[in-house]
């Protein structure tokens, strides 16, 4: 039996914050009882930081606070809005659970694939956007809604979501 041939491990950057965001990372682990719970603060730091939180910025943030890369890995993978690789300049997130569907959350959906030419999960060849769906942006009372980056844009028209995109630069 022949055994396969393994590939090397690529190897980590090593990560240097600089002094101020070192300070803050420090800051935000002080505000909670056990470091771990400052996962996700620290993965939204990292991403402010580096645009996004790679595999050297998670095991940074698992030997910062004292957990595994792996268990940094799951709570990033876990939640929508931290920027993946390839992930364009606006994340544009359609909230699609059954509030928004009710008040026409599809139609934001198909307008903004056919205005930006992409599919759901896709992102535009210039790499201005990216359009996801997803659960519960937690404003069902102002549906539909749409987030792009950190701004929830809510009570959503046609014309109104040309005029927002119309801003973007």
């Amino acid at each position: 039996m022949q055994l396969p041939i393994l590939q090397p491990v690529p190897t980590l950057r090593k990560i240097e914050l600089k002094p101020d965001v070192r300070a803050e990372a420090e800051r935000i682990v002080s505000r909670y009882p056990v470091r771990k719970a400052a996962m996700l603060p620290m993965l939204h730091l990292m991403e402010r930081e580096f645009g996004i939180v790679d595999e050297s910025a998670m095991a940074y943030i698992g030997e910062f606070l004292g957990v595994s890369p792996v268990k940094v890995l799951s709570n990033y993978t876990f939640y929508t809005w931290f920027k993946r690789a390839g992930t364009g300049k606006y994340l544009l997130q359609v909230c699609c659970t059954l509030p928004c569907a009710l008040r026409g959350s599809d139609l934001v959906v198909r307008h903004l694939e056919k205005r930006l030419g992409l599919k759901v999960g896709e992102s535009t060849k210039d790499g201005k956007f990216t359009l996801r769906k997803v659960e519960c942006l937690a404003s069902c009372d102002t549906a539909p809604v749409l987030q792009i980056n950190d701004d929830l844009h809510e009570h959503l028209t046609i014309a109104r979501l040309d005029q927002i995109l119309d801003g973007l630069k």
